[in-house]
């Protein structure tokens, strides 16, 4: 008698190697495409972060490691939210978040407002996480409230 336990495991392996092969990479030209149908003014930081600077703020302006409250929006490239903060924002240490967020929140004072286009490799990469396909350019709307 055969056993198929070998055929099993191999189209186990393929199966879980294959999660995330249906998403897809969004690229640079996803991120150029929708400054450019969205009329933003966007710079590009060395990293490949787009960011707007709607409003600059007056305040203290955070470092990589200084502890923020945001306001913010997430939504993918079609404008789907996958999260959001209320008006109050949330308070965190900008070491305990993505990189994007890292770099992006240090290009505002306190008051600033703006958004944050952020390429897979500076958010959750290839990935899938918490409802977040693996490959997606994030955006977030922010305002700084503060600077801690």
């Amino acid at each position: 008698m055969k056993s198929y336990f070998p055929l099993l495991l191999i189209l186990l392996f393929i199966s879980c190697n294959n999660e995330d092969s249906t998403n897809k990479i969004q690229t640079e030209e996803d991120i150029i495409q929708y400054i450019e149908d969205h009329n933003l003014v966007a710079k590009k930081s060395n990293s490949g972060l787009y960011y707007v600077i709607e409003t600059q703020g007056e305040g203290a302006k955070p470092n990589s490691n200084s502890n923020v409250t945001v306001n913010y929006k997430g939504y993918f490239l079609n404008g789907t939210v996958f999260d959001q903060s209320n008006s109050a924002g949330i308070s965190f240490n900008l070491q305990q978040v993505i990189a994007g967020w890292t770099e992006g929140i240090t290009y505002f004072n306190e008051g600033g407002e703006g958004i944050l286009l952020i390429p897979s490799q500076l958010g959750y990469g290839s990935k899938n996480y918490n409802g977040i396909p693996g490959g997606s350019v994030l955006v977030f709307e922010i305002k700084l409230l503060k600077v801690n």
